[in-house]
């Protein structure tokens, strides 16, 4: 066996050698990570971030109809302020949740900032007049529920680099409720979720 050839077994048992010395994939247990934290933002942010979101609205007591009914509530723009390319909707699709089960509310997925979130509400009607689809089974005019109350909010930044030359990342979750009647804010609530470490670190 020429040496290139010999070169190249050696090349491959290496490469298998070490790949079976990688560490493994774990899963991890989402309810007791005590894992490294990260610069950039984690699920443990956003669940921090709206479980004291959620907390702080219901004291508060803006979301306590009269009567004992549920809130209508439509979801306004949430901006993403930061250096990273998140979804908004990872946060606050865990609000709607906690929102929804504590009974207070009911989202409505008809209306939107940027369109509808759930197109078939009004697809749905475009049915009307068509013979292929009993008339009787069809919704009417007038069935559909306003919005009460929006939600809005915006996910900020802020990168400080100290003398030690580490770097301290701040990230901000502010959100506003707002009665769409009178355009008045009744409950605005703010999140800040701070890291530091090696300045090094990427953040986004």
């Amino acid at each position: 066996m020429n040496k290139f050839k010999l070169s190249g077994v050696i090349f491959v048992m290496c490469s298998i050698f070490l790949a079976g010395c990688a560490d493994k994939t774990q899963r991890i247990d989402i309810h007791h990570d005590t894992g490294d934290q990260v610069m950039g933002l984690d699920y443990r942010d956003f669940n921090q971030a709206a479980a004291e979101a959620v907390q702080s609205m219901l004291k508060s007591g803006a979301l306590n109809k009269k009567g004992g009914d549920r809130y209508i509530l439509a979801i306004s723009r949430i901006t993403n302020d930061t250096m990273q390319h998140i979804d908004t909707d990872q946060l606050i699709k865990k609000i709607r949740i906690e929102l929804l089960g504590s009974g207070k509310v009911v989202v409505t997925t008809a209306v939107g900032i940027n369109g509808a979130e759930d197109e078939m509400s009004s697809k749905a009607r475009e049915l009307r007049q068509n013979d292929e689809f009993n008339q009787r089974t069809v919704q009417k005019k007038g069935q559909m529920i306003a919005p009460d109350m929006s939600l809005s909010g915006k996910i900020l930044q802020r990168n400080i680099r100290m003398d030690d030359g580490k770097q301290q990342v701040e990230y901000y979750f502010m959100l506003s409720l707002t009665e769409i009647k009178t355009g008045l804010a009744w409950w605005e609530g703010e999140t800040i979720i701070g890291k530091r470490g090696s300045g090094k670190s990427v953040a986004w």
